[in-house]
């Protein structure tokens, strides 16, 4: 059954609602593990619609979870929330930080089951405060310092619930079962594999991502390929203070170890097997300049063309980095904070996402191949449901963006809602069908 007018008409008729959401959502923004809120409200208008929900830790293996913050921050984000309106009901039992979100809409008749994967968190950027910038000339500017949703994860999850109001009014023309994914922490690639080893995605047989990005409004890419692994880490080395004048060779000096690991890091050799990447984004260490630094800290990620690529710069990195330790005499602790597999899409869902588009002729340039060369924890359900013998893809979506992602200036045209929701509603009733 042919849905497309239906479903064109009904994301026309909510772009104000869309706009309103996504607006609320980007004065609220909320970090990675910390989307209580924002998962509050997604639960709320789930359930309003029909959706049978899980959400907190019946979605996702806890301790699969990468760069959660500490109890003061997660209780301090908590309160917020509450304050500004989040369900305490709902809230209390994210406590701790579990906040991802699964809605599942069954028609009771026998089809596919389609998912659906929105990201919920927001970047550790400082909204632009100047009338240049239009959600601060219009007043939907960040209410939170050093948080805003500098990448369109407000408008993804704006884009979720559309979908969801979609789907739920369309119901009784449709067979299988929908569900929604509604992910926290994917800045940093920290929050979809504790999701994905719960089997969220186990009794899924299509999967859609989606992302808006830098083109112009009308542009689609439907075959995004070439997505890197990478590897988040946090390297702790610890050694010894000391007088640097009166005793230094009772010192054990953090800071030059941490300095060799990251010169040495950058000497890794390549892989011949395609790109790597290795990259030293933070160094600290050392309290004063009479002290021999007893703390050197390091942040630091990899990235491979291919997951096997990736465990070899990753393997490396941590041998390099163990060496310095010992070469100073100091200890050293590496955290992982954060990754992802690489991947591609899979070619037929990304044909079957391609035909619903033209069909819909709301999108004016169609290409076929994106090369991504950047990471995203999507690929966790992507890798796992194709090691599984079933289909997954990743879109993109040209939202007219006012300035590159993770940018303080960042916005885009709210009009890409109603596209991305007619695309991802007419994608999904084809292939429940399917």
């Amino acid at each position: 059954m042919n849905l497309d007018k239906e479903i064109k008409e009904l994301a026309a008729g909510m772009e104000q609602a869309l706009v309103d959401r996504r607006r609320d959502l980007h004065r609220h923004p909320e970090s990675g593990w910390t989307e209580f809120r924002t998962a509050s409200l997604v639960i709320s208008r789930l359930q309003e619609l029909g959706f049978a929900v899980e959400f907190g830790r019946d979605v996702m293996v806890e301790n699969e979870r990468m760069g959660v913050p500490g109890e003061e921050v997660l209780s301090a984000c908590q309160e917020r929330a509450l304050s500004e309106g989040a369900n305490s009901e709902l809230v209390k039992k994210m406590t701790g930080g579990c906040t991802g979100v699964v809605a599942t809409l069954d028609t009771g008749r026998p089809g596919k089951t389609v998912a659906l994967r929105f990201d919920m968190d927001c970047n550790d950027v400082t909204e632009a405060a100047d009338d240049k910038h239009r959600p601060n000339r219009e007043g939907f500017a960040s209410l939170h310092k050093g948080c805003m949703h500098a990448c369109g994860h407000d408008g993804h999850t704006s884009v979720g619930l559309g979908v969801a109001e979609v789907l739920a009014k369309l119901q009784d023309k449709l067979v299988g079962k929908i569900k929604l994914i509604f992910q926290p922490a994917e800045e940093g690639v920290r929050g979809a594999r504790a999701m994905a080893a719960k089997g969220v995605t186990d009794d899924v047989d299509f999967l859609i991502g989606s992302h808006f990005m830098m083109p112009k409004i009308g542009f689609l890419a439907y075959d995004v390929q070439n997505f890197l692994a990478t590897s988040k880490l946090n390297v702790d080395f610890k050694g010894v203070a000391a007088h640097a004048g009166g005793a230094p060779e009772q010192g054990k000096n953090a800071l030059l170890a941490a300095a060799a690991a990251a010169l040495n890091l950058h000497a890794i050799t390549r892989h011949s097997g395609g790109s790597s990447r290795i990259n030293v984004g933070v160094l600290r260490a050392g309290t004063g300049r009479n002290v021999v630094p007893a703390q050197g800290h390091m942040e630091i990620e990899t990235r491979g063309a291919t997951t096997e690529i990736n465990d070899f710069i990753r393997e490396r990195a941590e041998q390099v980095i163990k060496g310095a330790a010992m070469m100073y005499d100091t200890e050293v602790n590496i955290t992982p904070m954060g990754s992802a597999p690489g991947g591609n899409n899979s070619p037929e869902l990304a044909e079957k996402i391609r035909q619903a588009a033209q069909r819909l002729e709301l999108f004016d340039n169609l290409t076929d191949t994106y090369d991504m060369c950047g990471s995203e924890d999507f690929m966790y359900f992507m890798e796992r449901m194709q090691k599984q013998g079933k289909q997954a893809a990743y879109i993109i979506i040209g939202a007219s963006l006012a300035a590159i992602n993770h940018n303080d200036r960042f916005d885009f045209d709210e009009h890409a809602m109603v596209l991305a929701v007619s695309l991802l509603s007419a994608a999904v009733a084809d292939l429940l069908e399917s």
